[in-house]
């Protein structure tokens, strides 16, 4: 049984439909993520399932009972929010142990639990500063193990690295992987990051205007997605169109070269184009080529074997581009 199932469920307001229809099952254990633009209605489903916001009609099961109707106080579930909640005044030890004193948890269990979360998210020495002494990442572990410590069924996780910056959210990317490993609690994330859903998710819901475009893993999400949406969502993909078909290809999965030199044999498909722009990323440099037919693509190569100074191909040089066949998928029209 699925630890948690939404079936047709909908979701209003006023003449707008957050939430449509919606269809989706959530295993035991898994980190699986709400991925999609903002009002796409990932958020809103999250908050359907934690009860802050209350479905129009269709049914919200958690363990196999309908909690649709129910408040969020007697909902198996704990929320982490982007701006952590808290309290000042209070230690991290005691901001960890307020949920367990209000379920009048005994004593010596809240300090029992309170250490294993501690260390659980590596705040062990930490236990006795308020959350204005910690930095940004450490109030997000605060957070978090005051969430786990409740040993909720599923744990709901609405962007709570959305406020720190690139190289901390990274890093934390990694922890909470690793935490939601470790204690194997059900983590029902929502982001519009594409790199977070990517680099942490076991599946992936990719959300518009309200649905579900896709649901699968990372690479099923980004090798092969299902629709228009998903192909520029999720990452950048050039949209051909070849034989009569429509036709999809990641901007690194196209070779680019010097006419001068022999196209690479590895690659079926070869065409002329010309530089359009050149960008330099640090780790790799992005080209914008058009192509012969006008058709403008991206291409990114790593740099590893380019020259410091950025010799090589520059801007309004004739090149060939050239992919794999198996490097396409095609677009199916939505119905």
């Amino acid at each position: 049984m699925p630890i948690v199932r939404l079936s047709s469920v909908r979701k209003t307001y006023g003449g707008f439909v957050a939430v449509d229809r919606l269809d989706l099952t959530i295993g035991r254990g898994e980190f699986f993520t709400f991925l999609g633009p903002s009002g796409s209605g990932k958020t809103t489903t999250l908050r359907l399932i934690a009860g802050f916001e209350y479905p129009d009609s269709g049914i919200i099961e958690l363990d196999g009972q309908d909690v649709a109707g129910l408040p969020p106080n007697v909902r198996d579930v704990n929320t982490v929010f982007q701006d952590y909640a808290l309290f000042p005044h209070m230690t991290v030890r005691q901001n960890i142990a307020y949920g367990l004193e209000v379920r009048k948890t005994p004593k010596t269990e809240i300090t029992d639990r309170v250490e294993d979360a501690l260390e659980m998210v590596r705040l062990s020495d930490f236990g006795d500063r308020r959350p204005g002494q910690l930095s940004g990442g450490q109030r997000q572990r605060v957070a978090l193990a005051r969430a786990i410590v409740n040993r909720p069924q599923v744990l709901l996780l609405d962007e709570p690295l959305g406020a720190l910056d690139l190289k901390l959210r990274q890093e934390m990317q990694v922890e909470l992987k690793r935490i939601q490993q470790s204690v194997g609690i059900t983590f029902l994330y929502v982001t519009h990051d594409q790199e977070e859903a990517l680099s942490m998710s076991d599946r992936i819901a990719v959300f518009n205007q309200g649905g579900i475009e896709q649901i699968g893993t990372p690479s099923e999400v980004y090798e092969r997605p299902a629709s228009d949406f998903v192909a520029s969502f999720v990452g950048t993909s050039n949209i051909l169109e070849r034989g009569g078909r429509r036709i999809a290809l990641r901007p690194e999965k196209i070779r680019l070269y010097d006419t001068s030199a022999e196209a690479p044999e590895d690659c079926e498909h070869r065409e002329p184009g010309t530089i359009v722009e050149t960008i330099y990323g640090g780790m790799f440099t992005r080209f914008i080529v058009e192509l012969s037919d006008m058709t403008i693509v991206q291409i990114v190569q790593q740099n590893a074997l380019r020259l410091i100074d950025g010799a090589g191909m520059r801007r309004g040089d004739p090149v060939g581009v050239a992919w794999r066949l198996d490097s396409l998928f095609e677009i199916t029209p939505k119905p």
